[in-house]
């Protein structure tokens, strides 16, 4: 195989050959195929292994500075003193980061808890999940008026990501996350097979380029909506995260309590805001250019 990589939203694509494919013949056709390159990287802080995530080579830095950040090992980018591979193996593997902090910084590894309250397979309940997280990261406040966005412009969110979703035009086999601010405009997207490594490169991009806090911005996934995902939007403090797909229980609860607005099943026309609908600002509604949606609580707003 060979493969490839791009700076930009672009991820690592493998070529196969010999892949015996079926279309509306009994005959398969011989041909090549692209496919989503899959490759563990492992992160090290001040030289000490932290974490081994199956990764999408490419934006391996800012991965490393969004997982730390969203983790709340690091603050700000001042925190980071040095982001770069350590180097090669005797084996020749070189899928190993380092992050060097800075002299001021101290850090507890235990804090370094995805395995524990991020992992959907795990039986810690979701109170205690939620406190542990608001230890790290607090809610966001409740006066959010900055943070507006037009029903109109969610609607176009998913068609300006999928544009720049080169990679799964070729493989159909990526997650893509993007950051815009609340007029639609697109900041930065980022593929990788996992969903929760695509929130990570975004969310590393800004940091190491000074973006947060992100106020006034929205983050898309391509997929579902997790704890995981909502919970790393708390820590670049994005109040509102929108999703293609289904968001899960735990998310909801997540977001409800931490004062973020949780969009679901974002196709077409179609949404479902969860909660805090207030920041879904319906422009179209008549007598008015600026309408916020109120809802009772606990509803769910429904647009068709």
């Amino acid at each position: 195989m060979a493969s490839e990589i791009s700076n930009d939203c672009k991820a690592s694509v493998a070529t196969t050959s010999g892949v015996h494919r079926y279309r509306r013949s009994d005959q398969p056709e011989i041909a090549d195929d692209f496919l989503s390159v899959e490759e563990p990287l492992e992160i090290r802080v001040n030289g000490q292994s932290v974490s081994v995530t199956m990764r999408t080579p490419g934006d391996d830095e800012a991965l490393c500075a969004g997982f730390l950040l969203t983790e709340g090992m690091i603050h700000s980018r001042d925190d980071i003193a040095a982001i770069g591979p350590w180097p090669t193996l005797p084996q020749g593997i070189g899928n190993v980061m380092n992050v060097t902090l800075s002299p001021n910084v101290t850090i507890d590894m235990a804090k370094l808890t995805r395995h524990v309250f991020a992992s959907s397979s795990c039986g810690l309940c979701g109170k205690a999940s939620i406190a542990n997280v608001q230890m790290q990261f607090p809610a966001l406040p409740a006066d959010n008026s900055q943070a507006g966005i037009a029903l109109s412009v969610v609607r176009s969110l998913p068609a300006a990501l999928l544009a720049a979703q080169e990679s799964f035009a070729r493989t159909g086999g990526l997650h893509a996350a993007g950051i815009f601010d609340v007029n639609g405009q697109l900041i930065v997207a980022r593929e990788d097979v996992g969903r929760h490594n695509a929130v990570d490169k975004v969310i590393g991009h800004g940091l190491l380029n000074g973006m947060p806090p992100f106020a006034q911005h929205v983050l898309l996934v391509s997929g579902r909506a997790s704890f995981e995902i909502v919970q790393k939007a708390l820590a670049a403090r994005i109040p509102i995260v929108a999703a293609v797909s289904a968001p899960s229980s735990l998310a909801v609860d997540f977001a409800k309590a931490n004062g973020q607005t949780l969009i679901g099943f974002l196709r077409g026309e179609s949404l479902n805001v969860y909660c805090h609908p207030e920041r879904v600002r319906n422009t179209s509604s008549p007598g008015s250019a600026d309408v916020p949606v109120g809802l009772l609580p606990g509803t769910v707003r429904m647009f068709r």
